[in-house]
């Protein structure tokens, strides 16, 4: 780790001059047009950190959820570093103007500190600016590992972040390059694949699409790498509840380095400005406290010199209680912790341990400084406010058209007996299941909420309205949720799969498909007219009999607002590319299957996928 300090600078006239400038105490970069001249930003930061006082430093350390945020001007008194907008933490009217005014407010709170220290706002834009309606989505990572092309996956990111940059917010928590090895797990649809090497691949190009060629530029946005490490391969039994998330990975060093560690790899040498550690334990140590990963492996080994920061309310994993937590999170090499809630107990705690000495204030200087690194590096100094200039560009048809390349390439047709593609000019077309006419379903968790809801949740395309805009005028268009309805039709789309859900919520004992579901597609069988099954999931599931029913297949995941990328499918407006990047299993005695695997034998494996 390299320190940083007044003697880093170069011992020229012009930055001898700068320095003497800089020494004033109550120096306030934003009014101070000498700190631009020519003073590198480890300078900056060096004698910043070197007028800070104790509270003015743990509030750099400090985020903290709007929603939490007992009074607007703890920002102030408090120093807060960092505010942030986890799932369903919105403005009162969510919409992308109130986003920015919102962000514009508590900004104008921090820069009336005596520093004038600007805030960084952090949000989950994992799938698009998913947190804001109107904006587009995209699919998740799941589907876009059937991509494996890291040229869209490049495109979505620079979207969102335009998005993103729109309403003010310059932090994602995005993107997760997690490497999910059992299909029970909730969070899996957030790994782009099983495979390392497609994580790998993917996650670094997701990091270039957020973050540009410099994080100063417009419609730039800090990425982080996440969730440092192991979360996906975690242990059923050992996790929230006797399930699997937040639980133990059992892994042995070379297993830990090629499963789990290349998309670090990848992410850290396409410049990750920030990394979250995970919730999971490594062999039985909470990763928030285990400082042999974060000072051992993540600093010192791979030499990352960003921003570290902790997962929600992550420290309260450690076994102990509250003050002990801090202390070992912070010694284990945290820069910013993720309160979210009980912050003023946080900044009490932190500030005994440093003046005990249990807490170096060395460790304090170090933290504060990478945090006060990302805030120059983004330009935040000099321009703390949103730029609107492209606000209107959010959810707009340009972005919507890549969100809709994103699906039909995403999409992985594993079975079609030759009914596919539809002709467009049909008499009748019925569409069924229960989520036809959703696109709360198409978009799954982490969207508007937390959990995700079903329903006209946000503005989009259903796979109904797809169909719709799709065939030709003459073509009647029938719909029902339960298969009924189907006889007479010359073709029908069935549409099955999860109710929406994020993590904890997420994780399922039982991965076969739902008796609604089944029974839908034994009724449209029953009536005798050809058909396809499209699934909406966040993971492959089980299919019993269901296969053999229906006449074509396409695993859809959760496509996102943009389901007419699933009706260019169907009527063959593109020709299925999508490559499944997660092994399918045949049963739930096969899970947890991955490539490699001692008698691997799935239903379909890593890879597969159908044309035309």
């Amino acid at each position: 780790m390299q320190e940083y300090n007044l003697g880093n600078l170069k011992r020229n006239g012009l930055t001898i001059i700068i320095l003497g400038l800089l020494m004033v105490v109550n120096v306030c970069y934003t009014q101070s047009g000498e700190s631009a001249l020519t003073a590198d930003i480890d300078s900056k930061v060096a004698q910043l950190v070197g007028s800070m006082t104790l509270n003015e430093k743990i509030g750099q350390i400090t985020q903290v959820d709007k929603r939490y945020l007992k009074k607007p001007s703890h920002i102030k008194s408090y120093h807060l570093g960092s505010i942030l907008s986890g799932g369903g933490s919105t403005p009162a009217v969510n919409e992308p103007t109130a986003w920015a005014d919102m962000y514009d407010d508590y900004q104008s709170i921090a820069l009336q500190t005596r520093l004038e220290i600007p805030l960084i706002y952090g949000i989950d834009a994992v799938h698009g600016h998913n947190n804001v309606v109107g904006a587009v989505v995209f699919p998740h990572n799941v589907g876009l590992g059937c991509t494996n092309n890291p040229d869209l996956v490049r495109q979505a990111s620079a979207i969102t972040a335009q998005e993103v940059y729109a309403t003010g917010i310059n932090w994602t928590f995005s993107p997760c390059v997690t490497v999910p090895q059992d299909d029970r797990w909730g969070r899996s649809y957030e790994g782009y694949s099983e495979s390392p090497d497609i994580v790998k691949k993917l996650g670094r190009a997701s990091v270039e699409g957020y973050q540009g060629q410099s994080l100063a530029d417009e419609n730039t946005i800090l990425a982080c790498a996440k969730h440092f490490i192991g979360d996906g391969g975690t242990t059923w039994g050992t996790g929230h509840e006797g399930m699997i998330d937040r639980g133990n990975t059992i892994v042995n060093d070379e297993t830990l380095r090629k499963i789990h560690l290349p998309g670090y790899l990848s992410t850290i040498d396409a410049g990750v400005g920030s990394i979250m550690i995970s919730y999971n334990s490594i062999n039985g140590t909470k990763m928030h406290g285990n400082g042999d990963l974060i000072n051992g492996l993540l600093r010192g080994e791979l030499g990352y010199p960003g921003l570290i920061v902790s997962d929600w309310a992550g420290i309260g994993e450690i076994p102990g209680k509250d003050k002990s937590d801090i202390e070992i999170a912070m010694n284990a090499g945290f820069d910013m912790i993720m309160v979210p809630e009980h912050y003023q107990k946080f900044i009490r705690h932190l500030k005994s341990l440093v003046k005990s000495g249990r807490v170096p204030m060395s460790r304090i200087d170090n933290a504060v400084s990478r945090i006060l690194r990302i805030k120059f590096q983004l330009d935040l100094f000099e321009q703390p406010y949103a730029d609107r200039s492209n606000i209107d560009m959010i959810g707009s048809d340009k972005h919507r058209q890549v969100a809709r390349d994103c699906v039909r390439q995403s999409v992985v047709m594993l079975k079609n007996d030759g009914i596919l593609p539809f002709a467009k000019d049909l008499l009748r077309v019925h569409v069924t299941g229960r989520f036809a006419d959703d696109v709360g379903a198409q978009c799954g968790g982490w969207t508007i909420s937390w959990q995700g809801n079903s329903g006209d949740i946000t503005p989009g395309t259903s796979i109904l309205e797809a169909v719709k805009n799709t065939v030709g005028t003459s073509t009647v268009v029938t719909i029902s949720a339960d298969g009924s309805g189907t006889s007479g039709a010359d073709v029908a789309v069935v549409v099955i799969g999860e109710k929406p859900y994020a993590e904890m919520n997420g994780d399922r004992k039982d991965l076969c498909l739902s008796p609604e579901d089944i029974a839908a597609v034994k009724q449209v069988k029953a009536s005798g007219v050809p058909f396809v099954v499209v699934l909406l999931s966040g993971r492959p599931m089980i299919l019993g009999d269901m296969l053999d029913d229906c006449n074509s297949f396409l695993a859809a995941w959760l496509p996102g607002t943009e389901g007419q990328g699933i009706a260019d499918v169907i009527f063959g407006d593109y020709n299925p590319t999508g490559r499944l990047s997660y092994s399918w299993p045949r049963s739930m005695d096969q899970i947890p299957i991955n490539f490699g695997d001692e008698n691997y034998s799935p239903l379909f494996e890593l890879g597969y996928g159908l044309s035309y």
